[in-house]
């Protein structure tokens, strides 16, 4: 029996491949339609999924463990902000900081041996580095020894605008700033850009916060940079962290940014756009599917006769119908296959031309394939089934 349906499912199959081939150009037509709209699903699905995979990527340098804290004045308030904050007794206030330093910024040029570039003056507290995971690469990063030195650590960046070969930033050297000269004491590695930061360390000297008021007279902190120890709930820290430095101020409030809740928000806005993407590729693929149901109608309007001999030698209406929605089937699972490739390959394109990291979403292969083959099953069920409800008499009678 088994052998019997194999041999018979065979036979269909060879007759679906027959008949479609007879069909030519508009079997072709019909098959482009559905390759388009299969590889529409399939790329779209997996730009939608590069997209969200690239906009997490920005905060993952950052870590999802580090707060930032802005101060504005509150209302119109002229008030300057304070030169320094007791950082230790925020620490000791909640628990769960691992890490917690102050940041004050200023910009202008700095000179190098007559070479001239501008850079982020950015007066610290020594526990800014493990707060912004700044890695050291030669030399050291200012300690709460270094608080009335001209120290300064070079940003990578910032090192090679100043340098030139044969004389480049070393430890050791003096960089000038105004009429000031610092010393070189540490040189950055490169390091990821993190878009939450108020600062990027490549473009930047650190010096000590005291030493600040050698560049500005009245310098005013602008960020304190917070970093908590794993397995933390960063908005119980975020909450408790904004109560204890607001205790410190008071013409300014305490704004805290927390990267999850914004990793949240972009994931939900990654998503929205993936469903966008997913309804433009269905809808490219129900023209496909609209295009197979043409064609076969056309299959069963000039294969009339044949269906009438097929019912006069005994054929049952369901042979027929499953003859015609094999076909339909057929031509989808086709077009799915060669979509399936196209979509992947432009997916690819398009995630190397604007530089991100190709990843293979999930869902892509299995809902391209699949909803690909729903739609030639729901388009060819007409067809098949007006195929399957005609009179052997009427059909024979066709010329």
């Amino acid at each position: 029996m088994s052998l019997r349906v194999e041999q018979s499912l065979s036979q269909l199959l060879h007759e679906a491949f027959i008949s479609l081939r007879t069909l030519g150009k508009r079997s072709i037509l019909a098959l482009l339609g559905i390759v388009i709209g299969s590889s529409s699903v399939v790329a779209l699905i997996n730009i939608g999924h590069n997209a969200a995979v690239d906009a997490a990527m920005i905060f993952k340098d950052m870590g999802t463990d580090t707060l930032v804290a802005q101060f504005p004045p509150k209302g119109n308030s002229p008030a300057t902000m304070r030169a320094s904050l007791d950082l230790e007794a925020v620490r000791q206030a909640v628990p769960g900081i691992a890490h917690i330093g102050a940041l004050t910024l200023f910009s202008g040029p700095m000179v190098f041996h007559g070479r001239t570039a501008n850079a982020n003056f950015v007066g610290t507290t020594p526990d800014i580095k493990d707060a912004m995971r700044i890695v050291v690469r030669e030399g050291r990063f200012l300690s709460a020894f270094d608080a009335n030195e001209t120290y300064g650590v070079i940003g990578d960046q910032l090192a090679q605008a100043l340098g030139v070969p044969g004389d480049p930033v070393k430890l050791g050297d003096r960089v000038r700033i105004n009429d000031y000269l610092f010393l070189v004491i540490g040189i950055l590695h490169s390091q990821p850009r993190a878009i939450l930061m108020p600062v990027q360390a490549n473009e930047s000297l650190f010096i000590p916060a005291e030493g600040m008021r050698r560049i500005y007279a009245s310098p005013q902190i602008g960020n304190v940079i917070i970093r908590a120890t794993p397995g933390q709930d960063m908005e119980r820290i975020a909450r408790d962290a904004s109560a204890a430095l607001q205790r410190q101020l008071t013409d300014h409030t305490v704004d805290i940014q927390v990267p999850q809740q914004m990793i949240d928000g972009m994931t939900r806005q990654s998503r929205t756009f993936a469903y966008l993407l997913l309804a433009l590729g269905a809808i490219s693929l129900v023209g496909g599917g609209v295009g197979v149901m043409n064609v076969m109608l056309m299959n069963v309007s000039e294969r009339r006769r044949e269906i009438g001999i097929r019912m006069a030698l005994g054929a049952r209406q369901r042979d027929i119908r499953n003859l015609f929605l094999l076909e339909a089937v057929t031509l989808t699972a086709v077009g799915a296959a060669c979509g399936a490739v196209i979509g992947m390959t432009a997916a690819w394109l398009y995630a190397w031309m604007s530089g991100w990291a190709f990843a293979l979403a999930a869902a892509a292969l299995p809902l391209g394939v699949g909803s690909t083959l729903l739609v030639g099953l729901f388009f060819g069920i007409y067809p098949a089934v007006s195929a399957s409800k005609l009179q052997p008499v009427e059909a024979l009678r066709d010329e």
